[in-house]
């Protein structure tokens, strides 16, 4: 069954009667959902926005949005409610995003990853002029790439190394696929690593953060628990990387895929050691094999001028200002239950 809240709105049947432009977030409540909500209700505040949530309406997300208690791995209830809704835009940003859980939960990333996603196309595929939709595929998909391949562009050839990367793949061309088959406008974003305020514990970002706010407050000893400290990654804020998904969404080519990051890489030692000199604390380093991560990749480093030459887009947050920013959010988030 599908449960609409917030504001009652009558949903269109196989006509789009609605003059504004109609945008449907799945994910809503996620990470990159809340976001990628406040960016589109700042830059197109006339736009009627809808989202999906899987369990329940989320008090983080604006009253602006019509949230829908919806599982989308329910192909039935995902289809009749595209169908229904009938958005021109969909952005297609729920997964479950976590490379490190995926290798403990394989078939539940792919399940909920691929499912949700096929379902998503199958409700457009039902509507009489089906909508525009952006598929979030992810960086990780080019692997350990051979230093030729670095930074990697579109063509890099792509190596999964973790359960989440393989259901990453498959959506991206199952985006493909599905413009090849049916010509549906679909759209691909390669986002590399992206980090800000809000992300869940089990990213790094957020795991050294809690940890530093904790010990800041007196709630654990002073001491932080770290796995690899040497790889490398390409880290995009989350306020850049939705500023790139909407002008994907406007400009895009259908078919098309875009990386989506920095073109600098930092260790992650480099950004422990940042966090760290912003602290308050004296904190002991520790190693937990625990947190070091099966097949790890030594460097993950994006070329996103494909998408730079048709948007102009390019990152405006430094790499230090987000982990400011990331930290200072833990911190309040720790204070709210002392």
């Amino acid at each position: 069954m599908i449960v609409a809240l917030g504001t009652c709105r009558c949903l269109a049947t196989h006509q789009r009667t609605h003059k504004r432009v109609r945008v449907l977030i799945t994910g809503v409540a996620g990470f990159v959902g809340r976001h990628l909500v406040r960016h589109l209700l700042d830059t197109q505040p006339t736009i009627d926005l809808h989202g999906t949530a899987l369990d329940s309406p989320s008090p983080l997300v604006p009253g602006d949005v019509a949230q829908h208690v919806l599982d989308l791995r329910d192909a039935e209830a995902t289809r009749t409610f595209v169908e229904r809704l009938a958005p021109d835009h969909i952005y297609h940003v729920a997964a479950q995003a976590s490379v490190r859980r995926s290798f403990d939960a394989a078939w539940e990333t792919l399940e909920n990853n691929i499912r949700g996603q096929l379902n998503i196309i199958h409700g457009a595929l039902s509507m009489r002029v089906p909508p525009r939709i952006l598929v979030v595929s992810s960086g990780e998909i080019y692997g350990d790439a051979a230093p030729e391949h670095l930074p990697s562009d579109e063509t890099t050839p792509l190596r999964p190394s973790s359960p989440y990367s393989v259901s990453k793949v498959t959506q991206d061309m199952l985006g493909l696929q599905y413009f090849l088959s049916h010509n549906l406008p679909i759209l691909r974003a390669r986002p590399f690593n992206h980090l800000g305020a809000g992300q869940s514990e089990g990213f790094v970002a957020p795991d050294f953060a809690m940890q530093i706010a904790r010990v800041e407050a007196g709630q654990q000893e002073p001491r932080l628990y770290v796995g690899t400290l040497t790889a490398e990654r390409d880290f995009t804020d989350v306020r850049d990387v939705v500023r790139a998904y909407r002008l994907i969404m406007e400009q895009g080519t259908p078919g098309d895929v875009y990386n989506v990051a920095s073109g600098i890489t930092h260790t992650i030692q480099e950004m422990l050691d940042l966090f760290l000199r912003h602290s308050t604390a004296q904190i002991e380093i520790c190693l937990d094999p625990d947190r070091i991560r099966p097949a790890s990749i030594p460097i993950l480093w994006g070329d996103s001028s494909r998408l730079t030459a048709l948007t102009g887009w390019q990152p405006t947050i430094s790499f230090e200002q987000t982990l400011i920013d990331v930290l200072d959010d833990c911190r309040q988030r720790v204070s709210r239950v002392t």
